[in-house]
């Protein structure tokens, strides 16, 4: 792992998880880590509904654009989280790797959306500490 480690957070349409994954860990990592998104298939706009309840944290996802996953960036990554995209998420070679099983937001109410940020949120906070 590089002095800085790199974290990649891949969904399919980098549009709810990945994203609450990305801004919460900049949050916690406070430059720690560098923090990254993607999606296999990437949506038009951020989750409304994640965005919201990201918003209700006083954390904002206004910025945030779906990026399309590519070999590239994976090999960057030192930790690579996939959610929901594991077998077009390519590993290599030396990096860490996790799958978390954590609920698409897509076409979710907000009080499911609020549990589903709730678990990712617990989950990034795990990570932060074992790097």
């Amino acid at each position: 792992m590089s002095t800085v480690p790199v974290v990649l957070y891949a969904c399919v349409h980098n549009a709810g998880r990945s994203v609450a994954a990305r801004i919460l860990t900049e949050r916690y990592a406070a430059g720690r880590v560098l923090v990254r998104s993607a999606g296999s298939e990437p949506g038009n706009a951020v989750n409304p509904a994640v965005a919201q309840v990201l918003a209700e944290r006083g954390l904002a996802a206004d910025a945030e654009i779906p990026t399309l996953l590519d070999p590239q960036t994976v090999a960057a990554a030192d930790v690579v989280i996939t959610m929901g995209c594991g077998e077009t998420c390519p590993v290599f070679p030396g990096q860490r790797h996790e799958d978390w099983a954590v609920d698409d937001p897509a076409g979710q109410d907000l009080l499911t959306v609020r549990r589903i940020v709730d678990d990712i949120d617990t989950r990034v906070q795990v990570l932060l500490a074992s790097l």
